[in-house]
């Protein structure tokens, strides 16, 4: 795993941490819904990322990492849900936004750093 591939994981890795504290104060309405999604596509980008991190062929990596993308973008959309519905704060939307926006950048660079090779 070269250092950039580490740095990712570790960031994505905050993510699921913060994301499952914050689920947490969720409505127990909600468990079957929202969070399930939630977690869902947190642990389909986990899973996704993963698979990215060992595969050598280019055309699968950028596979894997397209998907993710997709992923994070449906992520996204889940958490705006929850600010919208009042589960979460501002705030924890903002730091929520910020976890996401680190692991974008790195992802889009990724992402680059294959299409040039």
């Amino acid at each position: 795993m070269s250092n950039s591939n580490l740095v990712i994981y570790q960031k994505y890795l905050e993510l699921v941490y913060y994301t499952n504290d914050i689920l947490k104060k969720y409505p127990k309405s909600e468990t079957f819904s929202l969070v399930k999604e939630i977690k869902n596509s947190l642990y389909n980008g986990l899973r996704l990322l993963m698979y990215a991190i060992k595969v050598y062929n280019k055309k699968d990596k950028l596979k894997y990492l397209n998907e993710l993308d997709i992923n994070i973008n449906l992520f996204k959309v889940y958490i705006r849900l929850s600010y919208k519905y009042k589960y979460i704060s501002m705030q924890n939307y903002q730091t929520w936004s910020n976890h996401i926006a680190n692991i974008c950048n790195m992802l889009g660079a990724w992402i680059s750093s294959c299409l040039k090779k």
